[in-house]
């Protein structure tokens, strides 16, 4: 009798499961958008506010910054009061967060409310990605809505400029903090309905210290990375990387001391949580790294609108979603460790495209480019994820999934910061080569700082000498973008050979053992509503 249940099925997902996916989808795609689509709105917003250089930098990032230095403390929360629960109180701080946005009357108020919707994002990733943990038992279903949920944070990337850009051409400013209102509301009503509810009674409250160690490591590391990536290397953005790894070593001594650490390092111990989270962190760096540049190729020197832009990376984005939602069904046909590589080679191969790109006319070259590139990491983003979830024992679910998304919210910093040190720096070493002779010195510092600062100068110039200038920029860019095209098809192909050695015996993530099963059964029935 024993032997029956122990080899029993897990048990697949109903319509509510599949009900509950579509709504944890609408929280993670506008996570996503929310993550763009400021970028939008700041010419009007700069001309209506009057933020400082520095408030507008704050603006922009310390979004995306609380994001990453909260989702740990997070995830351990909700694996305490339930993830169910952290969901709906998080859905109401960012419809309350995003309100105060777009009202905001000074450039003080909006960081402030931008900094709230931070906080509150970073409750709905790991609950979002937990729930699914806890809602696909069978391994086939689970692989395939982690993919969906890879697919969809993708989407809200490409839809947030779409979706923002019609907003601005209809309302203000404030409209694009708005979008947030509605999908809230939605989550918040549906949730109870749709959605179990997962808690371990056990788990203790999270060590103050180690919390403030967990925040203050990760917002040092990545306003440090975003910093060398768009000043290059200096002082402040060193000192500010060094006390982030230093706040990560001590953090990391002080959980192997603790009896319920915010991190549990004993996750580490089978090699495969620690192999998968560092190949999900640099398959996430090559996708934000090529995104970072190709995006602004489209623009500035393609000349396309915001728009026109983000319709242009629609494709890159189905790709994505393609590779990311297929894979899960392939692990049935091909080993995982083949599909991994194989995914990375096709990377790889994208990147070569992307070699390719000479300048504005090479339109289909740079999107092809890049949706081969979404393609072949798709099945790395999702099949990552899960098993990195996956190693993780249902009670640990929610911290588990909050190391995933901090993976991938460091990857991203790392991407622009490391791709785009690499092509900023080959931008420069061309740009002083090819600059017309005679400009003011102002205007050669400024065409050396940004491809964009070079655009706007140009503007300013006569028509002859702004267009050799626009013109020698545009050239160093694109050996910009070559070289770190370069650097990635290389970088990709290593992915592939360590898939294929390190990972060569895992397996997607199974059922949980029987015991296991029965205290989430278990805890299931006692916290569900």
């Amino acid at each position: 009798m024993s032997t029956d249940v122990g080899t029993a099925a897990p048990p697949r997902a109903t319509r509510r499961e599949w009900l509950g996916l579509a709504v944890l989808a609408l929280p993670t795609m506008l996570i996503a958008m929310d993550l763009t689509v400021l970028h939008l709105a700041l010419p009007t917003l700069a001309a209506d506010l009057r933020p400082g250089n520095a408030e507008l930098l704050w603006i922009v990032d310390i979004y995306g910054f609380l994001i990453a230095g909260f989702l740990i403390t997070m995830g351990a929360i909700g694996d305490r009061i339930g993830r169910r629960r952290l969901l709906l109180a998080g859905a109401v701080a960012f419809g309350v967060a995003s309100v105060l946005s777009a009202f905001a009357v000074n450039a003080a108020m909006l960081i402030a409310a931008r900094a709230l919707l931070g906080v509150a994002g970073s409750t709905l990733m790991p609950s979002t990605l937990s729930l699914i943990r806890i809602m696909f038992r069978d391994p086939r279903q689970q692989g395939a809505a982690i993919g969906a949920w890879t697919g969809f944070f993708g989407l809200g990337t490409v839809v947030g400029p779409l979706v923002g850009g019609a907003f601005l051409e209809l309302f203000s400013w404030g409209s694009v903090f708005l979008l947030g209102v509605p999908v809230m509301l939605l989550l918040l009503v549906s949730g109870p309905l749709v959605l179990p509810e997962y808690r371990d009674e056990s788990v203790s409250r999270p060590d103050p210290i180690s919390v403030i160690m967990s925040i203050a490591g990760v917002l040092a590391l990545v306003f440090g990375l975003k910093r060398i990536a768009e000043d290059g290397l200096r002082p402040e953005s060193g000192i500010a990387v060094v006390a982030g790894l230093a706040l990560a070593a001590l953090f990391l001594r002080r959980q192997g001391r603790l009896r319920q650490p915010l991190v549990d390092l004993s996750l580490f111990r089978t090699g495969l949580f620690g192999t998968a989270l560092g190949m999900l962190v640099l398959a996430t760096l090559l996708s934000a790294g090529s995104q970072f540049f190709v995006m602004q190729y489209l623009q500035l020197v393609r000349g396309l609108s915001p728009l026109q832009a983000g319709l242009w990376s629609l494709p890159t984005t189905v790709a994505m979603m393609i590779g990311a939602m297929a894979a899960p069904g392939l692990t049935s046909r091909v080993k995982l460790s083949a599909l991994l590589a194989g995914g990375l080679v096709v990377a790889a191969a994208g990147m070569v495209l992307l070699i390719q790109v000479s300048g504005p006319s090479d339109l289909y070259a740079a999107v092809t480019g890049t949706a081969v590139i979404g393609l072949g990491l798709g099945p790395m983003i999702s099949l990552g994820t899960g098993l990195i979830v996956g190693a993780a024992p249902p009670e640990r679910a929610g911290a588990a999934s909050a190391m995933a998304s901090t993976g991938t919210e460091l990857g991203s910093a790392l991407g622009v910061a490391v791709i785009g040190s690499v092509g900023f720096a080959v931008y420069r070493a061309n740009l002083a080569d090819t600059l017309p002779e005679g400009l003011p010195a102002p205007v050669v510092a400024a065409a050396r700082d940004t491809l964009a600062a070079a655009v706007n100068v140009a503007r300013e110039l006569p028509a002859v000498r702004g267009s050799a200038l626009l013109s020698a920029a545009r050239t160093a860019f694109v050996h910009g973008l070559q070289a770190t095209a370069i650097v990635g098809a290389a970088l990709a192909a290593l992915l592939a050979v360590l898939a294929v050695t390190l990972l060569r015996d895992a397996r997607t993530p199974g059922p949980p053992p029987p015991a296991e099963a029965d205290d989430a059964a278990q805890s299931f029935e006692k916290t569900h509503d």
